[in-house]
This record gives structure tokens, C-alpha cells and sequence, in this order.
């Protein structure tokens, strides 16, 4: 496919690009303040910033161009209708680590069997929102409204715990994403996908699993 990657010189999109090129796909990379010219590209991919994925995402969509986003701390509901209209497809993701999915799929199987939980979220000093999208989407499939910590230190890439509680014991489920080429699978599965998806807003990489 032809690509367009918003972000590029990110920490994420550093990682995302050599392994989107390894896989065939040819990539034209676009960095916070270029022009968001994706005209006549297949899809487009953004991991940039909570401030700058609403205006990517519409300017693709605008162009005639369906959008994979792994970008946290926005709503793209409002981005529906558009999607819609042009007939494409608008994937968002709150992480694209297939381990990560599974850790939400064991937590919210898990709160079936404990009366509480609680979700300890760390990430490194430079992501912007918190609680992560990862922490709340797990907090929206446990339910139950539980308590989320949010950790913010250098040296932290994407990790979180569920902690469950229970009379006499604990459960903790734990993923830990050491390295950023871990989204890359979730990327490429996405892309793989995007087309035989609905015209319009599909979230989460669990529907593709």
C-alpha cells in the first residue's frame, strides 16, 4: 500500500516506518507542521499528539483517504459522519500490542469472578493524556467504574496492571510493552483489514482479532 505517516519522526513512527517499508508498503512520511498532503495515497497511519491526530485524520478523510490512528487523548466520534459520507474507513486504536488486547480480554473475562479492581497505568514522562486510552478502555470492560493510577516516569515505555481483590486472595494481570516495534503487528493487521471494514468509525484491534 501507499502510506502516508503522520509522526514520522516520533518516537512510535521512528519505530513503525522501517518496519512498514520492510513490509512492503511504500511510506511518505509527514511530520507535526507539514502540509497533511495524503492525496492519491491508499491510508493513512498517524501517531502523533492529541492536538494534532482530529486535524490529520479530517484532512485525510477530506482527501478521499481512509486513516489508522493509534493517537490517545481525542475523541473521534465527531469524525464519524465524515468517514461516513466519503465512504472510508476511520480505525482507531488506544494500543495497537496485540499482548496489550489480550491483557483487556483476560481483565474483563477476570471481573466476572471479583468484587473490585483497580488499574495502575505507566508510561514515559513524554505521553500526553492520562489516564491512558488503554487504562480507560480496560476500565470500561471490567466496569464498575474502578480507580485508575496514572505513572508518568523517564525510563517507562507502556505498561499496565489490573489488579483484582477478593476475599483471602489477588489477581494481577500484567503487560508490559518494552520496545515501541511492538505496535507494529497491530499496525499491519489493521491496514490489512482496513478495507473490509464499514465505511465510518471502528475502535479498538480487538474487533480484528
Amino acid at each position: 500500500m501507499r502510506l502516508a505517516l503522520f509522526g514520522a519522526e516520533g518516537k512510535v513512527g521512528a519505530a513503525l516506518l522501517p518496519v512498514l517499508e520492510r513490509a512492503g508498503h511504500t511510506v511518505r512520511p509527514i511530520e507535526l507542521g507539514d502540509e497533511p498532503d495524503v492525496r492519491g495515497l491508499d491510508a493513512a497511519v498517524d501517531f502523533t499528539t492529541p492536538d494534532a491526530a482530529p486535524a490529520n485524520a479530517r484532512a485525510a478523510l477530506e482527501q478521499g483517504v481512509a486513516c489508522v490512528v493509534g493517537t490517545t487523548g481525542w475523541d473521534p466520534q465527531p469524525l464519524h459522519e465524515l468517514a461516513v459520507a466519503s465512504g472510508l474507513q476511520l480505525f482507531v486504536a488506544p494500543n495497537f500490542s496485540i499482548g496489550a488486547v489480550l491483557m483487556m480480554r483476560f481483565a474483563k473475562e477476570a471481573a466476572q469472578f471479583f468484587p473490585r479492581a483497580e488499574v495502575i497505568e505507566l508510561h514515559s514522562e513524554q505521553k500526553k493524556d492520562a489516564p491512558s486510552g488503554t487504562a480507560r478502555m480496560t476500565a470500561d470492560l471490567i466496569g464498575g467504574d474502578p480507580v485508575i493510577h496514572s505513572v508518568r516516569l523517564p525510563g517507562l515505555v507502556a505498561h499496565q496492571e489490573v489488579i483484582f481483590g477478593g476475599e483471602g486472595q489477588l489477581l494481577t494481570i500484567r503487560h508490559d510493552t518494552t520496545a515501541r516495534e511492538s505496535f507494529a503487528e497491530g499496525v499491519l493487521l489493521a491496514l490489512a483489514k482496513l478495507r473490509s471494514l464499514p465505511p465510518g468509525l471502528t475502535v479498538g484491534l480487538e474487533s480484528l482479532l
